[in-house]
């Protein structure tokens, strides 16, 4: 019997064959526009910096943090506003299947340090959340309020232009949910969602890296696969997928 062996380049090569994706230049023109930068935080990107934190410099995550901070520099520079959702959680509150992380006061939950600017920004608006997905971790339970939608609307935003980690989970499942909102005229001036393919990033998990960890078969998380897939999904689902923001 042979066996055949496939290098990590050639299963990315196949999947992206196989569920292709065509970013394309994003004009936002004169139509009124936000960006929403999505967990940047030490938590995810600071090196060290808590368990699903990365063990070592990691030149996809260095991109989509310098790419947030360039676009939001860009963004606020013309008046326009950003929003930024920050994962936070009450110590010893768990969010199953992953261990505590970015508890309050740990110092996880923070922006990175190129994005500390924002949080005293006058353009820019902080949503602490404390789920997976920003659409619903802006929901206030006592009021079913929800603090997005109401910034969406207050400036009667057209587009969203949207970078962060991880592509294929806090991205994805935000882009996925605003989608719906949209089709569900919730956002009654809402037209586009588009994903910055250099302003995301996620991260890696090999298998002999979960194994140690006696994590589960589902923890195994190639980074460019897992990447690929989550643009391919928010692609299907109706995203622009963009190769560069022109402003």
């Amino acid at each position: 019997m042979v066996t055949s062996l496939t290098t990590p380049d050639a299963t990315l090569a196949a999947i992206e064959a196989a569920l292709p994706i065509d970013p394309q230049p994003y004009t936002i023109g004169d139509r009124p526009t936000g960006l929403i930068v999505v967990d940047v935080l030490n938590g995810f990107c600071t090196v060290g910096f808590g368990p699903l934190a990365p063990t070592e410099p990691n030149q996809q995550i260095a991109t989509m943090v310098s790419e947030s901070d360039r676009l939001a520099k860009a963004f606020t520079a013309k008046g326009w506003p950003v929003l930024a959702f920050l994962d936070t959680h009450e110590p010893g509150k768990p969010e199953p299947p992953y261990p505590p992380h970015c508890e309050k006061g740990s110092g996880e939950e923070k922006l990175v340090p190129e994005l500390e600017w924002l949080e005293t920004h006058p353009h820019a608006t902080l949503i602490q959340k404390d789920c997976i997905n920003g659409f619903i971790g802006s929901i206030d339970v006592d009021t079913g309020n929800n603090s997005l939608i109401s910034w969406i609307n207050q400036h009667k935003l057209e587009a969203l232009v949207v970078v962060g980690i991880c592509t294929d989970i806090c991205v994805m499942d935000f882009v996925v949910t605003m989608l719906s909102a949209r089709n569900h005229d919730m956002v009654p001036t809402l037209k586009d969602i588009a994903v910055y393919t250099e302003g995301c990033s996620t991260f890696d998990l090999s298998a002999e890296m979960a194994a140690q960890q006696g994590l589960p078969k589902t923890a195994i998380h190639p980074q460019e696969i897992a990447h690929h897939v989550g643009l391919y999904t928010m692609a299907e689902r109706g995203a622009f997928i963009a190769s560069t923001i022109l402003m």
